[in-house]
């Protein structure tokens, strides 16, 4: 197993707050992540039920909170911060398989064990389920187990996306990949991306380079020449402002 740091945890449970209409979450019902997480499907007026069983979570940054291997008892949905996923090898070397931005559900195991590590690049909060408490949830809201599953479905899908990526595309078409795949995340299903803007990366670019199975100075080299390409603009930092999607679109599809 890879020397992951230990699995620290701040928590507090959700507060149900008595209002004049009732029982009400507050927490739950203003959660700016809700509309695009597995809890929009969840009635406002069962949202209390919901926040019940939930458990606030924060980590820090640099925290583990998953351990690949070790038993699957609790599920996580990101709230704020960026999650870096990766699988290990016995020697400790680890391969970064994805990014988690807030909306994400993770800890969809297909078994009793973590199939994946999980670490907080910056401040993360997530609400944290333990699984028994899910499946009583999914008992009393079918819906939720179809919202589920199709988060498993697309879960399936980024995975095929991966596998080609990393084997076919070229190193120009896999950093457009990326940056597109980080203007989409946190979107409504369905909705389109922005012209443009600034992205948030709190990942290193060696976890970028990672990812993308290419060395920081190609991550580099590319990003430079995107720039010039008038594609991105690049800031001070990490800061990377899109210029052109339809640009990088076209890159990205192999059209470039």
């Amino acid at each position: 197993m890879s020397d992951m740091p230990s699995c620290q945890f701040e928590s507090r449970p959700r507060r149900i707050v008595i209002g004049s209409g009732g029982v009400q979450a507050d927490f739950c019902t203003n959660c700016s992540v809700r509309p695009t997480s597995v809890c929009s499907v969840i009635e406002p007026s069962d949202i209390s039920r919901l926040a019940e069983v939930a458990v606030e979570t924060i980590i820090s940054p640099g925290r583990g909170f998953i351990e690949e291997g070790a038993p699957a008892t609790d599920f996580f949905n990101v709230t704020s911060g960026t999650v870096k996923l990766f699988k290990a090898l016995p020697d400790g070397r680890r391969q970064i398989t994805g990014f988690a931005a807030p909306g994400h559900f993770l800890g969809l195991a297909v078994s009793d064990s973590y199939a994946f590590g999980a670490e907080a690049i910056d401040t993360v909060r997530v609400c944290r389920f333990s699984r028994e408490k899910m499946s009583e949830l999914l008992d009393d809201f079918p819906k939720l187990e179809r919202r589920l599953l199709e988060e498993a479905s697309n879960e399936l899908v980024a995975a095929q996306n991966q596998m080609l990526l990393l084997g076919r595309k070229t190193a120009r078409e896999r950093v457009a990949s990326f940056l597109l795949d980080q203007m989409q995340a946190g979107l409504l299903p369905g909705q389109p991306p922005p012209s443009g803007g600034r992205l948030h990366l709190p990942m290193t670019r060696g976890d970028i380079a990672d990812y993308l199975g290419l060395t920081i100075e190609t991550v580099s080299r590319t990003l430079s020449w995107m720039r010039s390409q008038g594609m991105i603009e690049v800031g001070k930092g990490y800061a990377i402002t899109i210029v052109s999607t339809a640009k990088l679109e076209v890159l990205a599809a192999g059209n470039g």
